[in-house]
């Protein structure tokens, strides 16, 4: 494909572990019985063991030498692809510089180019990938890494599994990104409470270098340590500007309630409470000296009734406590939040009870504030509150401004170092993943590419270098394996739906043929199969419509809702199977369950009761009429397109429908099982595995339509030789298939052509026959062409299964492999000793799974039927329950409930008929995919290749 998504390829960014644990962030008519029954006349309408390689070894060539340059390491010139740059007389050094390499050298710009065979991105089959080790010199690797990460086109293999996290060479590197990490944290945090987003990144920008590392955590640790002395200078003057406000509002309120009243009718008194003014009258008790004392200060709302309760028990009463709130919210210091704060002041007599009010104030966790004695000093204190408010205003604006700027240094520059350490931290981890020389100046790292893409890892390998100033080229290097290489399918926007379909069943296996470019089709058409019905077709594409059209929007794409993101993925395939729903409700000739008449009736009732003996009296009596198609001009021939509109009148038309769309899902089903069989071939003819084709095909094709082949051939034979006007003498095609298998015949049910019985008897038979063949064929294959290889004497058929897959220099090597080897599993000479039994039962449980599957599977697919007619029922309930109650009135009424009716239609249309039957067709499409279909030639046993890339999406 063009262009690629990486969806077929998990997703195109790998996350790595490493050091300390951290992670980096990175997929028209048939016959019926009769005719229809109308009611009335009107109508209308993969630790894996790595090879071996030593720095200075050469590795195997497949048939001649390989001409190696040594300008670079001691190690062995890298072969791309399967073209080698080949020297009759042996190796041969490179004697000049880079410039004056001859093209094919691998210390020059010119790279050998991949296979022709491997340039072929497809998605009918996973892409051809190779292990392969490249070669780093220990001054250029963090640059190649840091291309290739840019590129996305390697999966990096861990060559030091049995190492420890914290032993690995690059671990400090690692804890430092780790710190600049959580110095970004805080940042981050700090903008938060500032109430400030952080945006995306606006470019993408490299891999930082050493010196540019070093200037990121220099610049970010002095932003922090500036935050946080800002910070705290600002949340001090904060917290003395509201001791201040609120020891402002103490004083002004306690002024308030110590004023007194004078005497009823004169003017209210001036004078306030004085703590030497007596509690009693003194002309009552002139023998006591005694004076008020106050205690003032604030509380939080919530806990006034407590205060209270526990003052007047305490005190036995002998205290007067006044609360009133403060005029204007205040910050609440523990949690950040406004409060509206309640002002207490407290009258008393007596030393020992003020001792326990200030001892209950500071339990209640009171901010306690002196109160002057004289109306002097408060007014003196008051000046000189709103004198510190003022200054203390100016300098905490002149604070915030500074935060302003200092937040405003962090929104610029934020993003771009966290994408910048993150590339850096994983580039480390990857580093950790790779192996040290003998010399210990170059890293080698084992990786799997698509051969398609090695000359682009090359060039990258030489950006790398270029970037990072050394004079010695990094190079790539194929090497064998005979391990199964991970799966790679390229994907885009459009195929990536269908895609994640199959690989939640399981990931294809390598070079396995691939479910998803047929399901493009096959999964929209059997939903709408289940799904039909125009209207609902309608809406359904109008919404995926408006998602592609859209696509590119940000609220779109960027929208953190979890079910909106499994819509907005699936956009295309909703597109299909509103597009597929439309089709068959044009076919079902429903619309919101109404029959719509697009072309006139084949069945004319005017013919019909001019030329039959219906009369007033009959008419009368008779309120459901039969249209006889054995009179003349009744019925004019097949519908030209879907249903006949007057099925839908008709009060036997469940009976018709059910008797097609159950016939109809037969057909597919076993049309569908057919297509999943012969995909097979391609499985087979791949991996040259030949005898399966005749040993396992073979059979399987003649068992499937020996028997449910030859029930489709019924089917269409009997909607071919019987017509409405002799539907009633038609046989029944369920009875011939029982007395098929009974060997038997039934004089009542007329055979449906000459010779029926001879034939069904010789299909049974080879079915039957069929079944040992496929039981027994590729066990006994295999046992004896392993007997006839251990005489030296392969059979003809396996002569080419044999063919080594390295040949020449390579043959030597003990590293070898047959394409039997690969066949058997890759286990190598342990393959040799097969064990008969373990082959045969393995046969036998496919056999039996692949026979009782033939049957299960067809009756599974019954249920396109069985959906199709709930749904249509549903429709139809749904419109006769709730649609048609708004057309009861004609009159201005009528428009007027019209409205809130149609508003409860459409909600219940599209919660129900929508939503919940679209998600219930859509399982059931995805369960006759998956067990179906795929299970006839997808084995599903692979696993994806995740490229070591450096995903955008992970950084916003």
């Amino acid at each position: 494909m063009g262009s690629t998504s990486g969806r077929g390829c998990g997703r195109r960014g790998v996350k790595l572990s490493g050091a300390g644990g951290g992670t980096a962030a990175w997929v028209g008519g048939l016959r019926g019985t009769g005719g229809p029954h109308i009611s009335g006349l009107p109508f209308g309408g993969e630790p894996r063991g790595r090879p071996a390689v030593r720095s200075g070894s050469a590795l195997p060539t497949r048939t001649g030498a390989v001409s190696r340059c040594r300008c670079l390491l001691p190690a062995a010139g890298p072969f791309l692809g399967e073209e080698e740059v080949r020297s009759p007389a042996g190796p041969a050094p490179c004697p000049g510089p880079a410039a004056a390499h001859p093209a094919g050298c691998p210390g020059t710009s010119g790279v050998p180019p991949s296979p022709p065979g491997a340039a072929m991105g497809s998605l009918f089959r996973s892409e051809e990938v190779c292990l392969a080790q490249l070669f780093l010199h220990s001054a250029s690797a963090y640059s190649c890494v840091s291309e290739l990460g840019e590129r996305g086109l390697l999966e990096f293999r861990d060559l030091n599994p049995h190492v420890s996290a914290f032993q690995r060479r690059f671990v400090g590197e690692v804890r430092r990104c780790e710190e600049m990490e959580k110095t970004f944290t805080f940042l981050q945090q700090e903008l938060r409470g500032a109430g400030r987003e952080l945006g995306p990144c606006p470019e993408n920008p490299p891999a930082p270098l050493a010196r540019e590392a070093l200037r990121v955590q220099e610049q970010s640790e002095q932003l922090a340590r500036e935050l946080r002395e800002v910070s705290r200078n600002r949340a001090a003057l904060r917290g003395h500007l509201r001791d201040l406000r609120q020891y402002l509002h103490v004083l002004r309120e306690g002024q308030r309630l110590t004023s007194l009243p004078g005497p009823p009718g004169s003017p209210p008194s001036t004078r306030a409470f004085s703590e030497h003014d007596p509690l009693l009258d003194p002309s009552v008790h002139q023998h006591l000296d005694r004076k008020i004392n106050f205690v003032t200060g604030v509380i939080h709302p919530w806990r006034v009734s407590a205060f209270e309760r526990l003052l007047w028990r305490a005190c036995r009463g002998y205290l007067v406590a006044s609360f009133v709130e403060m005029p204007e919210p205040l910050e609440d210091p523990d949690t950040g939040e406004s409060v509206t704060w309640v002002i207490f002041l407290i009258s008393y007599w007596g030393e020992q009870i003020g001792q326990k009010i200030r001892k209950i104030s500071d339990c209640f966790h009171c901010q306690v504030y002196p109160y002057p004695e004289s109306e002097a000093s408060r007014a003196e204190t008051l000046n000189g509150l709103l004198s510190q408010i003022q200054d203390l205003s100016v300098v905490l604006e002149e604070t915030e401004q500074y935060l302003a700027q200092v937040l405003d240094k962090v929104v610029l520059a934020l993003p771009t170092w966290r994408v910048q350490v993150q590339k850096m931290k994983a580039i480390y981890l990857v580093l950790n993943q790779c192996s040290l020389d003998v010399t210990e100046k170059c890293l080698i790292a084992e990786v799997w590419c698509p051969v398609r893409d090695l000359t682009q890892v090359q060039d990258a390998l030489r950006q790398g270098s270029y970037k990072s100033g050394s004079s010695v080229e990094c190079f790539v290097q194929r090497i064998p394996t005979m391990e199964s290489p991970p799966t790679l399918i390229r994907t885009n926007k459009f195929t990536a739906g269908f895609q994640s379909i199959v690989d939640a069943y399981g990931v294809a296996s390598y070079q396995e043929v691939n479910p998803a470019p047929y399901a493009i089709i096959t999964f929209p058409f059997i939903f709408a199969i289940m799904f039909g019905d125009v209207g609902h077709g309608l809406l359904m594409f109008l919404f995926a419509l408006w998602m592609v059209l859209y696509e590119n929007s940000p609220s779109l794409r960027q929208a953190s809702n979890e079910i909106w993101q499994t819509f907005f993925e699936g956009r295309y395939l909703i597109l299909l199977m509103g597009a597929f729903s439309i089709y068959t409700g044009f076919i079902y000739n429903e619309c919101f369950s109404k029959a719509t008449v697009i072309f006139p009736s084949a069945w004319s009732v005017a013919t019909m009761a001019n030329r039959s003996s219906w009369s007033s009296d009959y008419l009368a009596t008779h309120p459901s009429l039969t249209l006889d198609p054995n009179i003349t001009g009744v019925f004019q021939g097949p519908y030209p397109f879907g249903i006949d509109p007057i099925w839908s009148l008709a009060t036997n038309h469940l009976n018709f429908l059910n008797s097609f769309k159950m016939k109809m899902s037969v057909v597919l089903g076993i049309v569908h099982m057919g297509f999943g069989v012969l995909l097979g071939v391609f499985n087979h003819v791949h991996f040259q595995q030949r005898h399966r084709l005749v040993l396992e095909l073979l059979p399987e094709v003649v068992f499937l339509l020996a028997l449910f082949g030859y029930l489709v051939f019924l089917i269409f034979y009997k909607w071919i030789k019987f017509g409405a006007a002799d539907s009633r003498v038609a046989p029944s095609i369920l009875i011939h298939f029982i007395d098929m298998f009974l060997f038997t015949s039934n004089a009542d049910n007329l055979p449906l052509y000459e010779g029926q019985v001879p034939v069904q008897m010789v299909l049974v038979v080879l079915a039957l026959a069929s079944v040992p063949v496929l039981l027994l064929g590729t066990p006994l294959y295999l046992c004896c062409r392993r007997r006839r290889r251990k005489t030296g004497h392969p059979p003809p058929v396996a002569a080419a299964e044999q063919e080594p897959l390295l040949e020449g220099q390579e043959a030597g090597n003990s590293v070898n492999a047959t394409k039997e080897d690969v066949e058997s599993g890759g286990h190598g000479p342990d393959a040799e000793h097969m064990d008969f039994s373990e082959v045969f039962m393995h046969q036998a449980i496919h056999t039996i799974e692949y026979c009782l599957g033939c049957i299960s599977n067809t009756a599974s697919y019954l249920r396109l039927w069985a959906l199709s007619l709930a749904h249509a029922q549903l429709s139809e309930v749904l419109w006769t329950m709730v649609m048609r109650n708004g057309f009861v009135r004609l009159s201005y009424v009528g428009g007027v409930v019209l409205v809130p009716v149609f508003a409860v239609f459409a909600v219940l249309t599209v919660a129900i008929l929508l939503v919940m039957e679209g998600l219930s067709a859509f399982l059931h499409a995805l369960r006759l995919h998956w067990v179906e279909f795929q299970n006839k030639f997808y084995v599903g046993a692979g696993y994806k290749l995740c490229p070591f890339a450096f995903v955008p999406d992970s950084w916003e």
